[in-house]
Formats: C-alpha cells, sequence, structure tokens
C-alpha cells in the first residue's frame, strides 16, 4: 500500500484525524479536491457567518443607544467594507489552516478522489492529471453542501444560498428566508440589523428543529418584537423569483420580497465518490457509520457532515480522531475501541438572543425513558441581565430525579454559547445539582444566574 491511512477531505474532521493519524506513526496523505482550502466552518460557515454577527450585533447595539442615554445619529454601515474584513480574516485563518496541511508530518494532494475498490482511489488533481494510490485504511471527510427538496419552482427561482449572504455587499431591501434552523436565522438576524425587512417561513411549528419548544420560541418572539414577519407551520406550494406561495390553517398566501434565500438544509458531499466500489453504504443521505466512526467497510471511516449524527464543528474533530485512532489499531492487527462520546453535545445559535443546549433536551430525555426534574430561571428577573438590557430568555437545568445528577441545559439569552459551558463541565464531572448550586459566582454577573435552577433542583 502506498499509505496507512488516507484523508478524503481537509475541513475539520480530516485535518484533525490526519494529525492524529501522523502522531500515531501513520504514513497519511489527505486529499482536498474544494476550490479553496480550509473546509466549511472556516470559508463557509461557522468563522464568516460570525464575522458578519458581530458587525450586525454591534450594528444593533447603535440602534439602542437611546434606551442607555446615548446618542448615535445618523448611524449608517457599509455592507463593502463588512465583507471587506469577512474576506481579510477568513483568508488568515484559511491560509492557516493551508500551512498546518502542509508542515509536511502527512502528505497533501489537491484533487477529486473516486474510489476504484475497498484499497484504491484514484485523484483527479487540480491540474486535470489523474494519480491512483492505494492505502490500509481511509477516512471520508467530505463535509456537506446545499440541498433544495422538491418544491415546485424552488430550483428556477434564483434563490440565495447561505453562500451568497457570506459574500453579498449589498443589502436587499426584503428577503424571504426559507426554514428557521441555526443557518437561516443567523442569517435572518444580520440581515435584518442592517435593515432589510426579513420574512421567515418555517415549515414545522417552531424554529430550532431538535431544540425543547420552550426555548426555540423565545427566539421566536424576540424576532417577532424585533419586526420580523414569522409564519410556522407552512406548506410551500411553489416559489418563483422574488415570490413564494404557501399554506398555513388551510389559507393559500403569497409573500413577495426583493430576495428569496434558500436555507431548507444541507446534505452530505458524497457524489462522485463512487462509495459502491468500496463496499461503503449509505443510511439515508449520510454515510452509514457506527459508534467508532467504521463505515460498512470496517477499514474506510466517516467523520464530520458526511455521516452526522450532529453536524457541528467539535464533534466532526473528535469523530475524526477517534477515526484515527482505530484506523491505527486495526492496522496494528487489535480492535477498533475508541468510541465518540455524545453525552456531552453541544449546539449553539448565534441569534439575538442566542441559544445553546448540551446533554440531552426534555424531549430527549422522554424518549430515552428518563425520569427526571427540570427547573429554569427568567433573565428578566436577573440583575446583570437588566442592567445590560437584555432580558428575553431563560436558563434551565434538566437533572436525573433519583441521582440529581445533571444530564442537560439550556440557555436562551445574552452570551448563551458562552454560559452554557458552565454546564458542560458540571457534567464532564457527573456534578449533582447540589454540588453545581455550591460553586461561588461572582454578583452581578450573567453566570450566576445557573445557581437559582441549580438550588430548585437540589
Amino acid at each position: 500500500m502506498d499509505y496507512d491511512f488516507a484523508v478524503i477531505g481537509g475541513g475539520s474532521a480530516g485535518y484533525a484525524a490526519a494529525r492524529t493519524a501522523a502522531g500515531l506513526g501513520l504514513k497519511t496523505i489527505v486529499i482536498e479536491g474544494g476550490p479553496e482550502v480550509g473546509g466549511l466552518c472556516i470559508l463557509r460557515g461557522c468563522m464568516p457567518s460570525k464575522t458578519l454577527i458581530e458587525s450586525a450585533n454591534r450594528y444593533l447595539t447603535l440602534r439602542r443607544a437611546e434606551e442607555f442615554g446615548l446618542k448615535a445619529e445618523g448611524i449608517g454601515f457599509d455592507a463593502g467594507q463588512i465583507i471587506a474584513r469577512k474576506r481579510k480574516l477568513i483568508g488568515e485563518f484559511a491560509d492557516y489552516r493551508r500551512e498546518q496541511l502542509e508542515t509536511g508530518k502527512f502528505a497533501f494532494l489537491r484533487g477529486h478522489a473516486s474510489f476504484v475498490d475497498a484499497h484504491t482511489v484514484t485523484v483527479t488533481t487540480m491540474e486535470g492529471g489523474t494519480t491512483t494510490l492505494s492505502a490500509q485504511s481511509f477516512l471520508i471527510a467530505t463535509g456537506s453542501e446545499h440541498s433544495s427538496p422538491p418544491v415546485p419552482g424552488l430550483a428556477e427561482a434564483n434563490c440565495l444560498t447561505s453562500d451568497d449572504i457570506l459574500d453579498m455587499e449589498n443589502i436587499p431591501s426584503s428577503i424571504i428566508v426559507l426554514g428557521a434552523g441555526p443557518v437561516s436565522l443567523e442569517l435572518a438576524h444580520y440581515l435584518e440589523a442592517l435593515g432589510s425587512k426579513v420574512t421567515i417561513i418555517q415549515r414545522s411549528e417552531h424554529f430550532l428543529r431538535g431544540v425543547d419548544p420552550d426555548v426555540a420560541d423565545v427566539v421566536e418572539e424576540a424576532f417577532r418584537a424585533r419586526g420580523f414577519t414569522v409564519y410556522t407551520g407552512t406548506k410551500l406550494l411553489r416559489v418563483d423569483p422574488g415570490v413564494v406561495t404557501f399554506e398555513k390553517d388551510g389559507q393559500e398566501i403569497r409573500v413577495e420580497a426583493e430576495a428569496i434565500l434558500n436555507g431548507l438544509g444541507r446534505k452530505p458531499r458524497v457524489s462522485g465518490l463512487n462509495l459502491d466500489a468500496a463496499g461503503v453504504r449509505l443510511k439515508g443521505n449520510f454515510v452509514e457509520a457506527n459508534d467508532r466512526q467504521q463505515t460498512t467497510a470496517s477499514h474506510i471511516f466517516a467523520a464530520g457532515d458526511c455521516c452526522g449524527p450532529f453536524e457541528v464543528v467539535h464533534i466532526a474533530i473528535t469523530q475524526g480522531e477517534v477515526a484515527a485512532q482505530n484506523a491505527s489499531s486495526l492496522i496494528k492487527g487489535e480492535e477498533a475501541s475508541k468510541t465518540v462520546d455524545y453525552r456531552l453535545k453541544l449546539y449553539a445559535v448565534f441569534t439575538e438572543p442566542q441559544v445553546a443546549v448540551t446533554g440531552l433536551t426534555e424531549e430527549e430525555a422522554k424518549e430515552k425513558g428518563i425520569d427526571y426534574l427540570t427547573a429554569s430561571y427568567p433573565f428578566n428577573d436577573h440583575g446583570k441581565s437588566m442592567v445590560m438590557g437584555e432580558t428575553h430568555g431563560f436558563v434551565k437545568l434538566i437533572v436525573d430525579k433519583t441521582t440529581r445528577e445533571i444530564i442537560g441545559g439550556a440557555v436562551v439569552g445574552p452570551h448563551a454559547s458562552d454560559l452554557i459551558h458552565e454546564v458542560v463541565v458540571a457534567m464532564q464531572f457527573r456534578a449533582t445539582a447540589g454540588q453545581f448550586a455550591a460553586i461561588p459566582h461572582y454578583h452581578p454577573t450573567l453566570s450566576e444566574i445557573w445557581t437559582y435552577p441549580a438550588e430548585d433542583l437540589a
């Protein structure tokens, strides 16, 4: 074999796997076929979106200046400068990732890989040539791409994607956002903050599928209060350029706007890999993988968005590391025994207010048959958040009823993506609500809000 471990995809999961494999002494190669090097998070996901949202958040602060006794007259923004700042930062992040991939600790090849058999791939290089290489084990870490459900007219309506918004130098006066998942809501937040009239059309009854309704509903209420037009529980009937027709409560509704954002989801990027030749099966649209990240071909692993079950960066990195460790074990003739622990799974949405959850939701606890207790406390009765003028939302803890061990937590409100880590640390050490409540918290801080539900549950 040419290599011990061949990684297809140079994003977060792929790089983490290659670094780990090389550190374990495996002869490793990374094959990256995207037009740019860096992966979704750096190029078109986490980092560029949060850069734009930072500008949006600061502009919202200016819009609220009078509330704090301040004067900010004649405020404005330059979308071109916002995008220029984003491009500069993302360029630096991408350059650093390229340097990491080109350190020489492992081989790096730019091109599109396609399996010939279970141990061989053909790579069409970026220069147009082809090369064939073999490996004892592989990792598929090809990420995801935009998807369009079969809605009449959607494919022909010239809808914008998140990629378009992240590089848009002219903010539309009005926009219809299809979907209310994390990406859709974050970009809707950005666009509205800069003055766009935003209409959100969501097919399910609540924002943010997979989050408890009491948490998601706070975001919806806050968006409505800001001036968003929101429709939930809808059925899309047709999409035309600038026009969306849908049904709600048996009534047909037609909405017009300057632009439409298709935020109806993403799908694994697996086309062209010729997975059948390698004996790798799909489960739905995803690469099927077990808890050791092995696909249906045991020496071929998968990590990140292409396999799920949670499409977030820190989990993709962990999956990549576990895959590399298990590949190393197989090559040594040992059992692939490393698994990913999803007990502390994290999820955050950088809207205003922010949302963050860890561990089990109430719905998940019910599905698992866990007898649990929950307690919450609102930000509108918390001193520091009242001082900040950030009173939307609450914090919530979920504990096992018998042991009072913390099994989940949620925040919807100011700095939720940071506040959630107190619960993660507590859960890492399997703390009970009483132990958590006993931890000193400085006053006045946002963090001390956790003590109230913890005391209730202790």
